[in-house]
């Protein structure tokens, strides 16, 4: 199977998928999301965003062959377009798979990763969406539980912001890493 990248309307990917109706029932269309915890008005709350904005992926084998899902993607309102352009669509390459399907690992929304800093301060993933991205982190928001990743995608770089659950080193002994009990 193929996966191929379909530009709609930013803020508007559930929407889209809900307009395709029956469509959406009968091919697998795939929407990652990410959950955040977000601060507004003094109170928290987790907000789920999808973790490519403005990008919905269907997989099939050959999306021109499939002129039924090509012609009704096409004509349902918030298409924009599909990648790499409407008469030739290319199927994802195998790096931007990958990165795709490491997402939907999680299911159809990557939660939290876990965390702890070393002594030096840096992050260091137990668990979660951050593991295996390591590389990728270009900023931490300890505050805000927020770790900034910098994904390339359709040989498009773009920073998403994923959340963190931070915990406390633990040593051998039973203490914590920083030497109080």
């Amino acid at each position: 199977m193929n996966y191929y990248a379909i530009q709609v309307f930013t803020d508007s990917e559930d929407d889209f998928l809900r307009r395709l109706g029956p469509l959406a029932r009968e091919r697998r269309f795939l929407l990652p999301k990410r959950v955040l915890e977000v601060k507004k008005g003094g109170k928290k709350r987790m907000r789920e965003s999808p973790i490519f904005p403005g990008y919905v992926f269907i997989e099939t084998d050959d999306l021109l062959a499939d002129a039924d899902a090509y012609w009704t993607v096409r004509k349902t309102p918030g298409f924009v377009r599909f990648l790499r352009d409407n008469l030739s669509p290319s199927p994802l390459p195998e790096k931007d798979e990958r990165l795709l399907l490491y997402f939907m690992s999680f299911g159809p929304r990557a939660d939290t990763s876990t965390v702890t800093f070393d002594e030096n301060e840096r992050i260091v993933v137990l668990g979660g969406p951050l593991k295996g991205l390591e590389g990728s982190i270009v900023k931490v928001d300890r505050r805000k539980g927020r770790a900034k990743v910098l994904l390339d995608m359709c040989q498009t770089g773009f920073l998403i912001d994923l959340g963190f659950k931070a915990v406390e080193r633990v040593t051998r002994g039973g203490e914590e890493a920083n030497g109080k009990p």
